[in-house]
């Protein structure tokens, strides 16, 4: 009876957006999970401080049925690692995204990345939030998405809060559940080789993709494909 050796599929997705963005980006990501039978739900956290976005990120994790796969952006790596401690969280999907050690914040991972490679166009801080250059947001972020859709977000971003950026994680759940990191190889907010890095001491499986940090809108296809295959657990 093949039916016995079916391996089991976690159904409920969480999606967490990461810093300067809302949830409204992982639509097409969304769209496509749906179709193929998932209950998803997507984040809109504040990014405000790291212990907020998980506090909120756990309250939706309790409010789904049954195991959860997380999946992160970004910002929202970080989220999910500490997040990810829920026993109700089977798996962590890293997409382009921060993965902290015990100890280690977003902004201690940025201060890692060699000094020659590109570095996010942010601007300085103003009442303990930080933001990008609206005028370099696009070639930084979003170089692979239409320019009107660049150029909106940008527009729109959300203020990212210090308390966020320097919020260190205490119990890293990736050394306890499996994970996988889909790279964006032509990144300019992370660079490919420290996503590389931070996949590999994860102990990820990792898939390559070419397609800015904004791979997530992208190239959704292969976001949602990542995804998929990591449910099968």
């Amino acid at each position: 009876m093949s039916g016995l050796n079916a391996p089991s599929r976690v159904k409920n997705i969480l999606l967490v957006h990461g810093a300067f963005v809302g949830g409204s980006g992982w639509q097409s990501v969304y769209q496509l999970l749906q179709q193929q039978g998932y209950q998803v739900a997507v984040m809109q956290n504040p990014t405000s401080s790291l212990a907020d976005d998980v506090a909120r990120t756990k309250d939706a994790i309790a409010a789904m049925q049954g195991p959860v796969l997380l999946v992160g952006h970004s910002y929202g790596g970080a989220v999910i690692t500490e997040a990810g401690n829920d026993p109700k969280v089977k798996g962590l999907v890293y997409i382009a995204a921060f993965v902290p050690d015990a100890g280690e914040s977003v902004k201690t991972l940025v201060d890692s990345f060699p000094s020659d490679a590109p570095h996010a166009p942010i601007i300085p801080a103003q009442d303990g939030f930080v933001r990008l250059d609206k005028q370099k947001f696009a070639a930084s972020f979003a170089d692979d998405i239409p320019s009107p859709l660049a150029d909106f977000i940008a527009a729109s971003q959300i203020p990212w809060g210090l308390a966020a950026l320097t919020g260190t994680v205490t119990v890293p759940s990736w050394k306890a559940k499996p994970s996988w990191y889909l790279l964006a190889k032509d990144d300019k907010m992370i660079p490919a080789l420290a996503q590389q890095q931070m996949a590999n001491r994860a102990g990820a499986l990792v898939c390559e993709v070419s397609g800015s940090h904004a791979i997530y809108i992208s190239q959704s296809e292969a976001v949602a494909a990542l995804i998929a295959k990591a449910s099968l657990l």
